[in-house]
């Protein structure tokens, strides 16, 4: 059996229950390098096989895994955050399909849930948005037309923006052609979220690549951009006296 894992956004505590249990009881892990945090692999069985896939191919990993399973061993494949963003784990589920290998997937914490607690901050804020969208600029990997920054950030909700730490200023430009937002929206960059070296510079989006310089941040960073980080919001409805729900009747007061 083959387990994905997501190791969460990078404080050790934050794996999940089972996928503690899964790494204690692992006979080969490969884990996703630098974006893993190591103190994590303190938790392998004596003896467990370990390989960090910063250094391998997709099909370098899939040798080990076929091995594994050859030999009757339990496998964990650990990926940063939760794999299901950026985790380039459906090309490894495909292939382990190909050749009748069972497997399973155990969610982890992803770095932009993380991001939001570093913030204190509440993506969907009533009359504020109600959306959050998750997205990447264009780099050396392309995206689909029809997600080019300018047309996400049109949209005006809350953003978070994965891999893009390098391009800032033409992030900024994108943001900005969106037509949504402007030069002052609030913005923020999150460094790190959850680990021990965690930084948080709140910012605009005209000054986000400014911002990066003067902090010498240059990559492992969330750019989080919207009104939720800096704006007047209705009270929600869920626990307002005036509201009724399916629990709770409301009142006059």
């Amino acid at each position: 059996m083959i387990h994905f894992v997501g190791a969460g956004s990078g404080a050790t505590d934050l794996i999940t229950l089972r996928g503690a249990k899964h790494l204690e009881s692992a006979d080969v892990i490969i884990y996703a390098g630098s974006l893993v945090n190591p103190e994590l692999l303190a938790l392998a069985k004596q003896g467990c096989e370990i390989h960090n896939s910063a250094t391998m191919t997709l099909e370098e990993v899939i040798e080990v895994m076929l091995r594994a399973e050859a030999e009757g061993l339990k496998t964990v494949r650990l990926h940063t955050g939760d794999p299901c963003l950026y985790g380039a784990i459906r090309e490894q589920m495909d292939i382990l399909d190909e050749h009748g290998i069972e497997y399973d997937y155990t969610p982890g914490v992803s770095s932009f849930c993380g991001a939001a607690a570093a913030l204190k901050a509440e993506y969907t804020l009533p009359e504020v948005s109600q959306s959050v969208i998750i997205t990447r600029l264009e780099g050396r990997t392309p995206v689909p037309s029809g997600e080019a920054m300018a047309k996400m950030a049109s949209h005006g909700c809350s953003m978070v923006i994965f891999l893009s730490t390098g391009m800032l200023e033409r992030l900024q430009a994108e943001l900005i052609a969106g037509g949504a937002y402007t030069e002052d929206t609030p913005a923020a960059l999150v460094y790190k979220a959850t680990w021990p070296d965690e930084k948080v510079f709140r910012c605009t989006v005209g000054t986000l690549a400014q911002t990066a310089a003067d902090n010498n941040i240059t990559k492992t960073a969330l750019v989080c951009v919207g009104g939720f980080l800096d704006s007047a919001y209705d009270r929600s409805k869920l626990y307002d006296p005036t509201f009724s729900t399916e629990y709770r009747k409301a009142s006059a007061h």
